[in-house]
Order: structure tokens, then sequence, then C-alpha cells
């Protein structure tokens, strides 16, 4: 089970919020505005997981914009999503790399992009082939 660390790609803060665990981990902090309210966004950081927790409530199909809690920032991409043609949203992974997701509410594209393939596959592999390792899984 791979568990992401992200930060904002804008001003570099962690958004992994250690008081707020989803799936038995630090979630992901967010902002997230949807029919002109505002409100934080707690999403797991199980890679693959759609489990989130939202102070406002967000109709299925709407289009919503993800914003830095620490420094305001829209985290809205040029990218759109393969599946429902809405912008991604793009955070940093502390390992190296980028996580994409969909701004549609309900939708669960997400993407993984490396910048440099093998350097941040290496680091990938070290970090999660010693934690198996260390746990006593080969």
């Amino acid at each position: 089970m791979i568990h992401l660390k992200l930060k904002c790609i804008h001003c570099g803060e962690s958004l992994m919020d250690p008081d707020f665990e989803i799936d038995d981990h630090p979630s992901v902090k967010i902002l997230v505005a949807s029919n002109g309210d505002t409100g934080v966004l707690h999403l797991s950081s199980r890679y693959g997981s759609d489990t989130k927790d939202s102070e406002i409530d967000i109709p299925d199909g709407d289009i919503v914009r993800i914003f830095c809690p620490n420094c305001k920032a829209d985290f809205k991409s040029s990218r759109l999503c393969y599946e429902c043609k809405a912008p991604m949203v793009t955070f940093e992974s502390i390992l190296g790399g980028y996580i994409r997701v969909c701004s549609r509410w309900g939708c669960k594209k997400h993407l993984v992009e490396f910048e440099n393939l093998e350097t941040e596959l290496r680091a990938f592999h070290e970090k999660y082939t010693l934690s198996s390792t260390r746990r006593g899984k080969k």
C-alpha cells in the first residue's frame, strides 16, 4: 500500500495533516470551493483511495476549485482529465514527481508523473522496498 506525502506546487509547504487521519495515515489537507462555499477537504494519502472528508456539501459532477491551505494558491492546471475533460489539479510529491487528480467531484481519474523517471523511481523503490522489508515482507 502506497501512502503519498504531498506538498504545494507553489509555496512548497507540506499538505499533510497528521492530526486528521484517513485510512490510518495522515490525510492531505486542502481547501475546496464549490457553489460559492469554501471549506477544508481532507483526502486519503493512500494512492488509489477516494476516501475524503469535506466541510461543505458538493454535488456529484460539480467542478471544484482546490487551493493550498498555506499560501491559498489555486492548484488548477492546464491539463484536462482524460475521462471527463475537467481541469486536473496538480500536487507535488515530496519524493519527487507530480500527482494529478480530476477536479470533477466524483470522477476518480488520477495519474502520477515523474520529471526524472530513473531518479524518482529509484527513490520510490528504496522507500517502499525498505518499508516492506522491515515489516518482514519481501
